[in-house]
């Protein structure tokens, strides 16, 4: 199977769980619920795992940062965070740079129907 780009950012947005800063010790922590932080990790910053691996990049694009996914990696949780094999070959193709893409939401068909 021949990994492409679009292969790469579907798996990225499927990832699973929520990621928070720990304010006292200054590190990452993934979680799969948000209410599993407990103090140490302040409500405004606990985002989706999905989201965490992608950051702000030129105009409207956002880029794939290798370096939010290694974090992840590092946490040997890849099942549960449903970290795939696409994912793995990105962080594997060092010599590729980062992908950049413009992100929109899309809407399921159901929701899209009247009511």
């Amino acid at each position: 199977m021949r990994i492409t780009s679009q292969l790469i950012c579907q798996a990225a947005d499927q990832l699973q769980g929520f990621v928070g800063l720990n304010r006292k010790t200054g590190q990452y922590i993934v979680r799969f619920s948000e209410d599993a932080f407990g103090m140490d990790v302040a409500d405004d910053g606990i985002i989706p795992v999905s989201e965490f691996v992608w950051a702000t990049g030129p105009e409207q694009a956002m880029t794939l940062k290798r370096e939010s996914i290694q974090l992840l990696l590092d946490q040997n949780i890849d099942d549960r965070i449903n970290i795939t094999e696409p994912l793995r070959v990105y962080m594997n193709r060092r010599e590729v740079p980062q992908i950049t893409a413009v992100r929109s939401l899309v809407q399921r068909f159901a929701d899209q129907l009247p009511g």
